[in-house]
């Protein structure tokens, strides 16, 4: 009971970390995609901003039973899906009416947006936890980043070419990570099924 005391307290500290990583990035890429015009990263800033908001609900789940852990993790499942399709909708609006993105900042903020998502990541591994917020949590943090390096290359070719159609791609991109994120985190809430005798 106690190492399960100290294991939840060291899940709060990670998860209040996470959090308000991804709450201060969310700030800075949201000014920079709108100063830079450009869907991948308004893309990455909201998806940055759900993530501070399902680290917040797994954060309230620790240390409750089973069900509201699954709970917790299923509601975190259907934000990324809606997420998503919130991407997949600006994106094919900004393909009808035009945009013209910067790839320098794209570059600039994904390099910056990468390490922190690392950092993240790197802390919640550290945990070692079978827990489903805490996959749900690890999920969040690997498709960030893997939609960093993503904006890194859609940045470097709106540079090169002077098109802006890297950057509508990579911005679906990310909206099929986060998707295909949602479909996994509600898989795992509807695999962990609590065993005989563990509280529901």
């Amino acid at each position: 009971m106690i190492a399960r005391t100290q294991d939840d307290r060291q899940q709060r500290r990670t998860l209040l970390t996470v959090l308000a990583l991804n709450a201060g990035l969310a700030l800075a890429l949201g000014i920079g995609g709108l100063s830079a015009d450009s869907s991948a990263l308004l893309a990455n800033a909201v998806d940055n901003a759900s993530d501070a908001a399902v680290y917040l609900i797994s954060f309230l789940a620790i240390g409750r039973p089973g069900s509201w852990k699954r709970g917790a993790a299923r509601l975190s499942g259907v934000m990324l899906l809606i997420f998503g399709a919130g991407v997949l909708l600006d994106a094919g609006r900004r393909f009808l009416i035009g945009t013209e993105p910067i790839g320098p900042t794209m570059m600039g903020l994904s390099v910056v947006a990468a390490i922190i998502n690392l950092i993240c990541l790197q802390l919640i591994r550290r945990q070692h936890s079978g827990d489903v917020n805490m996959k749900a949590a690890e999920t969040f943090s690997f498709n960030d980043f893997a939609s960093n390096g993503g904006i890194l290359v859609a940045g470097a070719l709106v540079l090169w070419l002077g098109q802006a159609w890297p950057d509508l791609v990579v911005g679906v991109l990310v909206a099929a990570i986060a998707l295909k994120g949602g479909v996994d985190i509600l898989r795992d809430a509807a695999k962990d099924r609590p065993a005989e005798g563990e509280g529901q």
